[in-house]
């Protein structure tokens, strides 16, 4: 079976189920040229737990966890299948690692799954299953966790860790055209070490990048880059998924590791020059 990237996909607002911009339209194009995967595992933000645990529904509800936003997004769905096997490999290497990790049957897909996934996978064609992010996890432990999760990419399990690459709601602007220079800093900061395959300055991105504070005031939606970093086999070659700053503050850029088993060798080597 043929080995799979891992992905980091920014999934900024809720609105970008809707309103999918140039960031859309890039991880459509990205789920065109993926190797097929037997199923999605998406690690996110938004489904934070004291211990890991792994949904194992077969027909995960779509969770609309968020408020004040247009009506219209309350009416989508995205009703892929859950992934029950993959879902109890998942919960198999967690445990043999020493984690607690246990199978929640009811769970359904928060917008950090489903709302990327629209784009990614317009047809919700393809298994879809969540492992929740510890709440207790730092950076270290972040990249440590994808590390134990690494082997179902060699297993037909596409490892999507979902954040964003910047993200501070405190400035946050419903529409604003207009991008923060920190935010594009700190992302540009961040997009250097990526395709440097620089993963120890991934991991101290909190403490050394650039504005990292006025970046992410807290750190839950920056772990699962982390987590998709560790869970590559190796940290090059990656390439960027194009996606701009959205609301003033939201970088959506997007990261594959091991773009060469996603985009060719070729593609891989050229996105992944620095700039």
């Amino acid at each position: 079976m043929q080995a799979l990237p891992t992905l980091f996909v920014s999934h900024g607002a809720p609105t970008f189920a809707l309103d999918p911009g140039f960031a859309g339209a890039n991880l459509a194009a990205l789920g065109r040229r993926l190797p097929r995967p037997q199923a999605v595992l998406v690690v996110s933000p938004h489904w934070m737990t004291r211990q890991p645990q792994a949904t194992l529904s077969l027909r995960p509800e779509t969770i609309h966890d968020f408020g004040g936003f247009d009506p219209a997004l309350y009416t989508l769905q995205y009703p892929a299948e859950g992934a029950h096997l993959a879902a109890r490999r998942a919960l198999e290497l967690l445990q043999a690692a020493g984690l607690s990790a246990t199978p929640n049957a009811d769970r359904g897909l928060d917008h950090g799954a489903w709302v990327p996934l629209m784009h990614l996978y317009p047809k919700a064609d393809v298994p879809v299953f969540q492992v929740s992010l510890p709440a207790w996890l730092d950076a270290d432990g972040a990249y440590e966790y994808g590390r134990v999760l690494a082997p179902l990419a060699a297993e037909g399990v596409l490892i999507v860790g979902s954040g964003s690459l910047t993200h501070n709601l405190y400035e946050f602007r419903l529409g604003d055209p207009r991008a923060e220079a920190y935010a594009a800093e700190f992302a540009h900061w961040v997009r250097d070490a990526v395709l440097a395959g620089d993963h120890e300055r991934l991991r101290r991105a909190l403490a050394i990048a650039p504005h990292a504070r006025r970046a992410h005031p807290t750190a839950e939606h920056y772990l699962p880059l982390l987590v998709a970093a560790g869970a590559a086999a190796q940290p090059l070659p990656a390439s960027v998924v194009e996606g701009g700053i959205v609301h003033g503050v939201l970088s959506m850029d997007s990261f594959v590791f091991r773009a060469d088993l996603a985009l060719g060798q070729d593609a891989a080597e050229k996105t992944a020059l620095p700039n």
